[in-house]
């Protein structure tokens, strides 16, 4: 019990050792990247370390397994060279036995990341999203859904425009039971339109059987209300917008993805990536636990033997292939080519499943 919480501690102070380093290149390079951006000439400095930090937890989210990785063979590495390990093989200790409390640790820090990093990481990626957005394009379009149907904002020099649909079709440019509010720039409503359809084409929303009521002070509403068979709306959103403005699975929590799908569903949308995207988060635990076993098979030897970069460098390969591997799986689920628990759950399984083979071809051979 000692030795596994030694091992536990020396792989906790990898794991910290390895972040931080990474942490720092990450700002560095996020700072010099954002900097770069057609946008940074109108901000500051501190703007600039704003949007960087925002972004970090993110891209630290990202790369997890490859800290993982590394943290893994810093541990035994050093533990090589300090003959430790030599002392802990000729205990009787078999591989196995010595992986499992760095294969504990990994599986606890998999769920703190889950459980708790994941809403810091949905929180600041939303807020980057944003930031960049109005510093790149200002203040425009934004959506929402709730129980109340989806919700669409755009905005041009002539006013904003609200826009609510309790319905839509899959990729969001077909609105069904549509109701348009338009507002002048000082901030008041001027104009109401509902629609039985709007589909959004090359020159704005194309409204099917649709009425207008204007709503300025002193005007009878519905004596002056108007009907069209079609209506051409200029609008400013594109497909791409929209779908970003929802699409980013990674910039909602999981605590409350459940919820944010079951309202996609009912407003029409398809909920498949978010659904992947969550099998994925819940399955993360395990994927860091197989990067801690294909890191172990190659670095969890004695330096003497020699070889020791091919094996580093064969580890951290065969750690970005299995990550490739997953991300692969992931589209491929989100593209409905495979069942979402095949996708989230079988690359883990699959990379555990390899890992324990070389392990153990190793502690035979």
């Amino acid at each position: 019990m000692i030795l596994h919480r030694y091992f536990a501690r020396r792989f906790a102070a990898s794991f910290l050792l390895i972040t931080v380093v990474l942490f720092t290149l990450v700002m560095l390079t996020g700072l010099l990247e954002e900097a770069r951006r057609s946008f940074a000439d109108s901000l500051s400095f501190g703007d600039l370390l704003v949007l960087t930090l925002l972004d970090a937890p993110q891209t630290i989210n990202v790369i997890l397994p490859l800290i993982m990785v590394l943290a893994t063979v810093v541990l035994f590495l050093g533990m090589a060279r300090s003959s430790e390990m030599v002392v802990t093989r000729a205990s009787g200790r078999s591989a196995l036995t010595t992986l499992r409390a760095p294969v504990v640790m990994a599986f606890v820090i998999g769920l703190m990341v889950v459980g708790l990093f994941n809403p810091i990481v949905a929180a600041t990626s939303k807020r980057y999203s944003q930031l960049s957005e109005q510093y790149r394009n200002g203040p425009g379009a934004a959506l929402s859904i709730s129980d109340e149907g989806l919700w669409l904002r755009q905005g041009s020099d002539a006013g904003q425009t609200v826009i609510r649909a309790w319905r839509s079709n899959n990729d969001g440019s077909v609105l069904y039971d549509v109701t348009f509010v338009a507002y002048a720039p000082e901030g008041g409503p001027i104009r109401r339109i509902e629609a039985r359809s709007a589909a959004l084409g090359p020159q704005g929303w194309e409204l099917v059987d649709a009425k207008s009521w204007p709503l300025q002070a002193g005007v009878n509403a519905e004596g002056n209300a108007e009907t069209f068979e079609t209506l051409i709306i200029p609008s400013t959103l594109t497909l791409d917008s929209i779908r970003d403005s929802f699409g980013k699975a990674g910039a909602i929590s999981i605590y409350a993805l459940p919820a944010f799908i079951k309202q996609l569903e009912q407003s029409g949308f398809s909920p498949r990536r978010h659904q992947v995207w969550l099998q994925t988060e819940l399955a993360r635990p395990l994927f860091l636990i197989a990067m801690v076993l294909v890191a172990s098979a190659f670095t969890m030897r004695h330096t003497r033997s020699g070889g020791t970069g091919v094996a580093v460098l064969s580890a951290v390969l065969l750690g970005f292939g299995l990550y490739f591997i997953r991300s692969f799986a992931q589209i491929l689920g989100e593209n409905g080519q495979i069942p979402v628990l095949l996708a989230a759950w079988a690359p883990p399984v699959a990379a555990i499943m390899l890992a324990l083979g070389l392990l153990l071809h190793r502690e035979d051979g």
